[in-house]
C-alpha cells in the first residue's frame, strides 16, 4: 500500500498534468488507501440521499463518510445549500474526497468547493458504480463498486 503522501503525490501531478481547477484527482483504490492511511481525510459522497440508499455507499468509518448533495432528488435541481452544507461538515483546510455515481458531478462539486476556498479538494475518477457498460449496466466496468472496495448495498 502506499504511503498518504505517495497518494496526495500522484493525485495533485493528474490534476497538474489535467489542468484541474481544483487539486487533482484519484483512483477509487487510491482514495480508499488515503482514507485507511489518513483518518482526518474525508470523503464527500455528493450523490442524491435516494441513490445511497437505493443503490448503496461507501464503508468507512462514518467521521470519514460525509453526504452533501450536489442535485437533489427528485428532479435533479442543483443543491444551492451545497456550500453551506460543505461548511457544516468540513473545514477549508480539510482533504476532501468528492465521489458521485460515475466521476462527473464530483467534478463540479470539487471545482465549486475549491472557488470557495477549500484548497485540498480531489475527485476520485469512476465515481462510486462507474460507466455503463455495452448492455447499460453499471458496477461492470470501473468505479468504487468495480474495484472490490467495501460497501453496502441497498
Amino acid at each position: 500500500m502506499q504511503t498518504a503522501d505517495d497518494i496526495l503525490s500522484v493525485a495533485r501531478e493528474r490534476g497538474q498534468d489535467g489542468s484541474l481547477p481544483y487539486a487533482g484527482a484519484m483512483t477509487p483504490t487510491e482514495a480508499h488507501d488515503l482514507l485507511v492511511a489518513n483518518p482526518r481525510v474525508r470523503i464527500i459522497d455528493v450523490r442524491t440521499t435516494a441513490e445511497r440508499d437505493w443503490i448503496g455507499r461507501v464503508l468507512v468509518a462514518e467521521p470519514q463518510h460525509l453526504a452533501v448533495q450536489w442535485t437533489l432528488y427528485p428532479g435533479g435541481a442543483p443543491n444551492p445549500d451545497f456550500i453551506s452544507q460543505l461548511g457544516q461538515v468540513a473545514a477549508t483546510d480539510d482533504v476532501l474526497l468528492f465521489l458521485c455515481r460515475s466521476g462527473v458531478r464530483s467534478r463540479h462539486a470539487a471545482k465549486a468547493a475549491t472557488e470557495q476556498g477549500y484548497v485540498h479538494c480531489f475527485d476520485i475518477l469512476e465515481g462510486f458504480e462507474g460507466n455503463k457498460d455495452s448492455q447499460g449496466h453499471r458496477k461492470t466496468v470501473g468505479g468504487w463498486c468495480y474495484a472490490g472496495l467495501p460497501w453496502s448495498g441497498a
